[in-house]
C-alpha cells in the first residue's frame, strides 16, 4: 500500500461514556510513524478485558476510546525506522506495549516493563486515532474494534501466513493468558492436579496448557453446562456445575481430600477466588487470573489462610508470557493440531453487532465471539 493510499479514515466502535453502548463510526487515522506499523484488522476477539472498561472507568483509558486488543491481520504500512517487519505480514497484536531494551525486556519478562511510556507518540504529536480535534484512547495500545490499527513495532508478532485470522486473533490476548498462567506462571508438570473456575476462552486456555505440561488431573468449574461440555472436549478430566454443587467439596472429593496443587480462577468474582484458595492442598497454589471490580477487596486471613495452611495466593498478568516466543509456538500447536482454537471461536460477527457480542459475554453464553467483518 502506497502513501497515497494509506487511509485516513475508518470505521471503529467507539466508547464515548462509561456504561453506555459503543457507536460504531468514522474516525481518523494518522500515518505511521518511524517505528510504527499500520495493521488491516482481519478478526478482533471480544475479551472480558473489554467488557470491563466499557463497564468500568479504571482510569487507565479515558474517552473516547476504541477497546479491542485481541486482533490478527495484516502490515499495510510501516514507519521508516521499523525492523524485521515487512507488508503483507500477517500479525498477532501483543495486549502489552513493551520498549524492548530493559532489563525486564531482554530478560523474558515483557510484561513487567515499566517503559510502556517510549512506545506511545509524544505529547503534543499528532494523535494516532482522533474524532476532530479531539485524540481517541487506543484501548491497551491497540484500539482493536476497528478497521485498522496504528501501533508500535514492538506491539506485532508474525505468524504464518496458513494461520486462520479468527483463530489467530485469540492467540494475542485469551489463549497466552490462559495457557501461559498454566506452562509459565505455574510451570505444571507431569502428573500435577489443576482445578479452573470459569470455562470462558481464557479458562479453557488453562485447561489445554495444563493438558500441554502433563496434568493428570484438570477439574474444569463452571456454571453453564454448554461451557462444561467444551471444557471436556479441550480435555478436562472431570467438570462441575457450582450451581449445582459445593465446588470446594466436590474438589476435595475427586482428590482424596487433599485438593488441588494448583487452582485458577478466570471468572473475577469474590466468591470464586476465595473458592480457589480453598480448595487447593497444602504447598499448593492459588492464581488469580480473572478481573475483579475495581471496588473489590478480599478477606483473607495471612496467618490461618496462607501460613498455617501452607498455601499461596498469586496473580498472573498476561499468563506471565514472552509474546514473541509464545504466540508462534502457540500458533505452531495449532497448525500441529495440538491446540484446538477452532471450538474456542464461538460466534463471528461484524464490527456493526458489536455491542450483540459485549451482550453474549456478559451473559456467559460464548466462549469467544471474534469480529470478523468490518
Amino acid at each position: 500500500m502506497s502513501a497515497a493510499t494509506i487511509p485516513t479514515t475508518m470505521r471503529a466502535a467507539v466508547l464515548h461514556t462509561v456504561g453506555e453502548p459503543l457507536v460504531v463510526q468514522e474516525v481518523a487515522i494518522s500515518q505511521p510513524g518511524a517505528h510504527e506499523v499500520l495493521v488491516q484488522v482481519k478478526a478482533s476477539g471480544i475479551c472480558h478485558s473489554d467488557l470491563h472498561v466499557c463497564e468500568h472507568d479504571t482510569g487507565h483509558y479515558p474517552a473516547p476510546l476504541v477497546p479491542g486488543h485481541e486482533i490478527a491481520g495484516v502490515i499495510v504500512a510501516l514507519g521508516d525506522a521499523v525492523a524485521g517487519l515487512a507488508v503483507g505480514d500477517h500479525i498477532v497484536a501483543c495486549e502489552v506495549a513493551h520498549c524492548g531494551h530493559c532489563i525486564d525486556c531482554i530478560s523474558g519478562r515483557p510484561f513487567m516493563c515499566p517503559n510502556v511510556h517510549e512506545t506511545e507518540r509524544a505529547e503534543g504529536a499528532t494523535p494516532r486515532v482522533s474524532i476532530g480535534n479531539t485524540e481517541v484512547t487506543a484501548f491497551a495500545h491497540i484500539g482493536g474494534f476497528a478497521e485498522y490499527a496504528l501501533m508500535h513495532e514492538n506491539s506485532v508478532v508474525v505468524i504464518p501466513d496458513e494461520m486462520p485470522f479468527d483463530r489467530a486473533a485469540i492467540l494475542g490476548c485469551g489463549v497466552i493468558t490462559g495457557a501461559g498462567a498454566a506452562i509459565n506462571a505455574a510451570s505444571i508438570r507431569v502428573g500435577d492436579t489443576v482445578a479452573v473456575i470459569g470455562c470462558g476462552g481464557v479458562g479453557l486456555s488453562v485447561i489445554q496448557g495444563a493438558i500441554l505440561a502433563g496434568a493428570r488431573r484438570v477439574i474444569a468449574i463452571d456454571v453453564h453446562d454448554n461451557k462444561l461440555e467444551l471444557a471436556r472436549k479441550m480435555g478436562a478430566t472431570d467438570v462441575i456445575n457450582s450451581a449445582e454443587v459445593d465446588p470446594v467439596g466436590r474438589v476435595r472429593e475427586l482428590t482424596g481430600g487433599l485438593g488441588v496443587l494448583y487452582s485458577f480462577e478466570v471468572a473475577g468474582l469474590k466468591r470464586t477466588a476465595l473458592q480457589a484458595l480453598e480448595m487447593i492442598r497444602p504447598s499448593g497454589t492459588a492464581f488469580l487470573i480473572g478481573i475483579q471490580a475495581p471496588d473489590t477487596v478480599l478477606e483473607i486471613n495471612p496467618l490461618v489462610d496462607l501460613l498455617f495452611s501452607k498455601r499461596n495466593l498469586r496473580t498472573v498478568y498476561m499468563g506471565n508470557s514472552n509474546f514473541k516466543h509464545d504466540i508462534p509456538l502457540l500458533a505452531e500447536m495449532y497448525l500441529q493440531g495440538r491446540l484446538n482454537l477452532d471450538d474456542m471461536v464461538s460466534d463471528r460477527i461484524a464490527l456493526d453487532d458489536v455491542q450483540k457480542g459485549l451482550e453474549n459475554l456478559r451473559s456467559g453464553s460464548a466462549a469467544r465471539t471474534v469480529i470478523t467483518t468490518f
